[in-house]
């Protein structure tokens, strides 16, 4: 890509977390920090590598994307409202009784969302499915599946990399948004799954590791995975929890609190 389309992703970006901010502000509650955290990676994802049409949100030959960290569905929503999926002046409406937009994603109500999440270490056995499916039917389209690096202590998780290595799924990509904190504490405190690379190697993926906010390692690793065969890939992207807004960043205790007013402002004004 050239630097120009580069900058114009990081602008992107920029955007998608304006939306996480208003989203969580606008709810008063929420997950802001692990949305933060894995917006790079959902800005390239949504605006450069998914084959996906906003006008014809079913259609059956598109790429597939299970966010099963579904706690962070504010960045899910920010990228499909920025797409086009549904008006961004619905993200204001975050876990209103009515709304569609709850605090994990319900693939029933809202446009654009694969899979409903939120029951944590479930996702990569429903993107096996969906990946598995793909091959039976001669489908080309690709399968993505976001995890938590606090996530991957679930043990769903393994038993379902040992699926994604027996069938072979070159058409899953595994990407682990490792910004090392859960909602206790780090990883390292908690229940350590590290190292993760060696982890999934041993299951038989494919690793690729980048740093989870530079663009350009972003859309290289999405391409190298592409061109895989014979085995499933996983990404683990290095990242900052709070990623973008200084008082937020490496901080746990924004794992699932929303910003007051004074705060807001204060985010809004570091994302211009």
């Amino acid at each position: 890509m050239s630097q120009q389309e580069i900058i114009e992703l990081e602008e992107k970006a920029k955007e998608v977390r304006r939306g996480i901010v208003e989203t969580v502000y606008s709810a008063s509650s929420g997950h802001p920090g692990g949305s933060l955290s894995v917006a790079d990676i959902l800005t390239v994802l949504y605006f450069k590598e998914l084959n996906i049409n906003e006008n014809n949100p079913n259609w059956e030959d598109r790429d597939r994307l299970v966010l099963s960290k579904g706690h962070c569905s504010p960045a899910l929503y920010s990228c499909l409202a920025n797409r086009g999926f549904f008006k961004k002046e619905e993200l204001k409406t975050f876990r209103n009784i009515n709304s569609n937009l709850q605090g994990h994603p319900d693939m029933k109500k809202v446009p654009g969302v694969d899979m409903t999440s939120g029951s944590l270490g479930q996702g990569l056995s429903v993107a096996n499915g969906m990946a598995i499916s793909g091959k039976l039917d001669n489908k080309n389209y690709r399968v993505y599946c976001i995890l938590g690096d606090g996530e991957i202590e679930e043990g769903q998780i393994w038993e379902a990399a040992m699926a994604s290595s027996k069938y072979k799924l070159d058409n899953l990509c595994v990407i682990v948004d490792n910004n090392n904190l859960q909602i206790d504490g780090t990883i390292e405190e908690v229940m350590s799954s590290y190292p993760i690379d060696k982890k999934f190697e041993s299951f038989g993926f494919q690793i690729i590791k980048i740093d989870g906010h530079n663009m350009e390692e972003i859309i290289k690793a999405f391409e190298v995975a592409k061109n895989v065969k014979e085995k499933p890939t996983c990404i683990i992207a290095k990242t900052i929890k709070g990623k973008g807004i200084s008082y937020m960043e490496n901080q746990v205790g924004w794992h699932g609190k929303a910003p007051n007013k004074e705060q807001y402002n204060k985010a809004m004004q570091e994302l211009k």
